[in-house]
């Protein structure tokens, strides 16, 4: 379309000249005493225009051979430019590549250009530079140099160049504690992380290896915290979120000392957290493991414990039928050291759980040592003699028979209690 204006155009300027000049019978006559010269109007029409044209280029001309030495400078700064731009995107390449010996000499050789014209006014000389160092100072680690890349990496933290490119300044820092994680220095990796800006903190690189860093300084309670705003911000999958920090969760709640401390890690936790079996089948195996390393604890102690302990394993029983086989073995190992103080509510919901799974062989033996405790010999033996022809764990069927040897002892049937001592002992 614009083509077809500019012929438009350009038959209209021809239209026009061919009327303009086409029968124009002027002239033109010029008094130079005591001379006259007569010309054709579109003569001097036509050197009016050529005059024009010719002097303008004549002037363009001279302005081109002037500006020369300042084109010829700039060529020369855009040399640089370029091949320092190459140099570090060379090394950017050859460091993905894992190249790490190439990846630092073209980082140095750009460093060397940018070096040649010192007083080049370059634009983001600074930040090629700052990138230049980093690069240099990643090769090195990889390479096993600290002392060549902590010079490095204080070269691209010039506090000079901080203001202008702040996000350079937060990437050399967010680099420089990576490389203290791997070098097992948790110490350091926190006064770098400590100098990052507040907002910088909440990013989620810098979450990732915060969660490193309190891991191994074996702060618990932080990576924990960590997990969550990553998990939050969906740093992970879901999957991976909830493995995570149920990992952390069960290595907080195993570093409890006593029972005050480990109710102070659960009350910790949130309400979806503190719902998963894993968690709280490992709350209470702590918190049954710590209650028998006191053995003067008192009674009430003991109860408030057991008591503790139901309640945390409440949402456990509430999705039983969900549970596999191992964890249901460890839900009675949990609940049966705290039978003796069981009370009369408990041990009805027990017995209306085996009512309504009454082939569940981990059901039967525990509704059948809490019978047991309650002197109820002889629904407690009936129940004990079920489980045992359905209980794969050992340690579980040999504690039934032991069970059912007693009850056999109590009615006075040595031949029965005999034969169960026999069958708790042959048991591996």
């Amino acid at each position: 379309m614009r083509s077809v204006f500019w012929l438009l155009g350009l038959a209209a300027l021809a239209v026009s000249l061919a009327l303009l000049v086409g029968g124009n019978q002027a002239l033109f006559t010029l008094f130079w005493p005591p001379y006259r010269f007569d010309m054709s109007f579109n003569f001097v029409l036509f050197c009016l225009v050529a005059g024009f044209v010719l002097t303008y280029l004549a002037l363009r001309a001279i302005a081109m051979l002037r500006d020369l030495p300042r084109q010829a400078q700039r060529w020369r700064e855009q040399q640089v430019e370029r091949a320092a731009v190459a140099g570090v995107l060379d090394a950017l390449s050859l460091q993905l590549a894992g190249r790490f010996v190439r990846a630092q000499s073209a980082a140095l050789g750009a460093l060397e250009q940018l070096d040649a014209l010192p007083s080049v006014p370059l634009p983001r000389r600074e930040q090629m530079q700052a990138l230049a160092h980093l690069l240099v100072a990643e090769s090195a680690h990889a390479l096993q140099k600290n002392e060549e890349r902590d010079a490095h990496l204080k070269q691209a933290m010039d506090p000079a160049w901080n203001k202008q490119y702040p996000d350079v300044f937060e990437g050399a820092v967010l680099r420089a504690s990576r490389w203290a994680v791997e070098d097992r220095d948790a110490d350091a990796a926190r006064n770098w992380l400590a100098e990052l800006p507040q907002g910088a903190v909440r990013r989620i690189q810098a979450l990732r290896v915060k969660l490193r860093v309190a891991r191994l300084s074996g702060a618990t309670s932080e990576a924990l915290e960590t997990a969550r705003l990553l998990a939050k911000h969906k740093a992970f999958s879901g999957d991976t979120a909830a493995s995570v920090v149920r990992g952390l969760a069960m290595d907080a709640l195993g570093q409890a000392h006593d029972v005050a401390q480990l109710r102070g890690v659960w009350d910790r936790l949130d309400a979806q957290e503190r719902a998963m079996p894993e968690l709280a089948l490992a709350a209470a195996r702590r918190a049954n493991r710590l209650a028998l390393t006191q053995p003067e604890a008192t009674a009430e102690e003991r109860a408030g414990t057991a008591a503790m302990v139901q309640r945390w394993l409440e949402p456990v029983w509430n999705r039983f039928t969900d549970l596999d086989a191992v964890q249901q073995r460890d839900l009675v190992s949990m609940v049966e050291p705290g039978l003796p103080e069981l009370d009369a509510a408990g041990l009805a919901r027990l017995e209306q759980l085996q009512r309504q799974w009454p082939n569940n062989a981990f059901l039967q033996y525990l509704a059948g040592q809490a019978c047991m405790r309650r002197q109820l010999w002889g629904k407690a033996a009936q129940l004990l003699r079920q489980a045992s022809h359905s209980l794969r764990d050992t340690v579980l069927l040999r504690r039934a028979w032991c069970s059912l040897a007693v009850l056999a002892e109590e009615r006075g049937d040595a031949p029965a209690a005999l034969e169960a001592w026999k069958k708790a002992a042959s048991l591996d």
